[in-house]
């Protein structure tokens, strides 16, 4: 396997790294960029070589860029967005600003900065104006709040949004009761399997990790970059963020980890800032620290703000941005649940499968599982777009078809809009035809129609989005974001790019193109180190399946 000096150094030398993302940002907010002074002094203050703290500055786009004016916009580039303003709103931005993306003003006074994506996807196009929120045309209206529906027979994640459970009502009495094997039993009996994607059982991974040497770490993956995906960050981790350390906490119990983290992307200002208050407000009310409620059983909680980066939302990446590395892939195995944080054993798991582990102790496993389908029970959390009716969060039982969750809940498209594509689970997930919305919501089945469920987002993509520009921007997106670690998606997503820039011309042999797309497909499939070089090319090949005669020029 090969080794990484810079990730092993917080582990030889007992120098962590945790501040520096911290510090970076400190000093970007200072001077409005990272000098070599800055990266200096960071250097000596971690202990660390200041190449390892010059690596970490150059990887992430909030430290990367340029200057930053004294008034810091970011624009959403991401599918929703697109979609709703043909790819257009970053331009008109622009002009308003009188600023190109990437650049900041002569005198200062402004900077602009394209991301993906800033989660109000249900109100788009949007951008940040500093930490302000807004959406519409140019700098519009403040951002509305989320709307939450429950569609389940009972409310799980949304209990505490709905007035039937309050957070902080289960942690106590196991405390009490001294019962950690109860919460890994319930866990395992519900069948909870993780929600950021991967889909993998909660209570493997749980026994993965307690199984390894103390200490032991755990963690909350607020990292929801998925262009599309916005019920982590507002539903979540604003409005109800004491539900996910109370399930950070019983998780932390179960594989008896005494300390937390909680990464949280830096798009998500407010959910940063409420994450913080949370922990404080936990820690005043006896649910944290140390001697948590009398029991005997000490446990606190780090909320680390990201810094820019998609890929630092796969848990090996996540990790290395926890420890204030380059939050590049890093080859499996070993995996988290054998060395991680400080090269220790541990459990990451996703903000929506916490955000379900207090009901499930209280309510118990057999009750969650008896909710969705055979196989795959409970509910999730599924957003739809600004292009529907009723754009959201809405909470469903698994096994509902994507044609009750698109025409009964979301009420199809607004506005005279007519379906042409739904792309499900993000910009790797993949892309359906309307005629295909009969598939019910469950892994398996999505997978055997060629797209993945990851968050559970799904952006509708009206008639009038030239579908060549729609591949454009999905090997745009991947391009952008690719870590760069292994050369079969750094190389891959950029050929990728410049072959989908090729189609659209009158005399391109269109059908030429994308035969050499498929090929370089199929070696980013098979030669890429983690999900994202190799859930590209079926994002890719989905889209082409559904557009192939209008990119083709055979008709819709």
């Amino acid at each position: 396997m090969t080794r990484d000096a810079f990730a092993e150094w917080p582990v030889r030398f007992g120098r962590p790294g945790a501040l520096v993302l911290e510090r970076l940002a400190r000093a970007r907010a200072d001077h409005g960029s990272v000098g070599p002074e800055d990266l200096d002094r960071i250097a000596r203050e971690a202990g660390w070589p200041v190449a390892a703290v010059t690596g970490t500055a150059s990887f992430y786009a909030d430290f990367a860029g340029g200057r930053r004016g004294r008034r810091h916009v970011r624009v959403c580039e991401g599918t929703s967005c697109f979609a709703t303003t043909r790819g257009r709103h970053a331009e008109r931005l622009e002009a308003a600003l009188g600023v190109r993306r990437g650049e900041c003003a002569a005198d200062g006074s402004v900077s602009l900065q394209g991301v993906y994506c800033l989660g109000f996807c249900y109100a788009s196009p949007a951008a940040m104006d500093g930490t302000t929120p807004r959406v519409g045309p140019v700098l519009g209206e403040p951002a509305p709040e989320i709307p939450y529906r429950n569609a389940a027979r009972r409310a799980v994640l949304g209990a505490g949004l709905t007035g039937e459970e309050e957070a902080w009502r289960v942690w106590p009495r196991v405390l009490a009761d001294g019962s950690p094997e109860r919460v890994l039993a319930e866990v395992a009996g519900a069948g909870l399997r993780g929600r950021g994607g991967a889909a993998f059982p909660a209570a493997d991974k749980w026994s993965a990790g307690a199984r390894g040497p103390a200490p032991r770490y755990v963690v909350a993956n607020g990292d929801e970059g998925d262009p599309g995906s916005f019920a982590d960050r507002r539903l979540l981790m604003e409005r109800d963020p004491h539900r996910v350390l109370e399930g950070l906490a019983l998780t932390a119990l179960a594989v008896d980890a005494r300390k937390g983290f909680v990464l949280v992307r830096s798009e998500y200002p407010a959910a940063v800032e409420r994450m913080r208050a949370a922990v404080d407000e936990a820690r005043e009310a006896g649910h944290l620290g140390a001697d948590a409620h009398g029991s005997g059983f000490d446990f606190d909680v780090r909320v680390v703000e990201g810094a820019g980066s998609y890929v630092a939302g796969e848990e090996t990446a996540l990790l290395r941005a926890l420890q204030g590395l380059r939050g590049g892939v890093r080859p499996r195995p070993p995996y988290p649940t054998e060395r991680g944080v400080a090269g220790r054993p541990t459990v990451v798991n996703n903000v929506e499968t916490l955000a379900a582990v207090p009901w499930i102790v209280r309510h118990g496993g057999a009750a969650y599982a008896e909710l969705g389908a055979p196989g795959e029970g409970g509910t999730k959390l599924v957003c739809l777009s600004e292009r529907f009716r009723r754009p959201g969060v809405y909470e469903v039982e698994f096994g509902a078809s994507l044609r009750f969750v698109v025409e009964e809940l979301g009420e199809g498209l607004r506005d005279g809009h007519t379906l042409r594509a739904l792309q499900v689970g993000g910009p790797l997930g993949g892309f359906l035809g309307p005629r295909e919305l009969d598939l019910p919501l469950r892994t398996e089945a999505l997978a055997g129609a060629g797209v993945a469920l990851g968050h559970g987002s799904l952006v509708a993509v009206d008639t009038g989005v030239p579908p060549d520009a729609l591949l454009r921007h999905t090997w745009t997106f991947a391009a952008s974001e690719s870590c760069g670690a292994c050369v079969p998606c750094r190389v891959g997503t950029r050929r990728g790019l410049e072959l989908a820039e090729r189609i659209g011309g009158a005399a391109e042999d269109v059908d030429g193109v994308l035969a050499e797309q498929d090929r370089l497909a199929e070696v980013m499939a098979v030669g890429s180190l983690c999900a994202f070089g190799r859930d590209v090319p079926g994002a890719v090949r989905s889209l082409v399946r559904v557009y192939h005669d209008e990119l083709t020029g055979g008709g819709a």
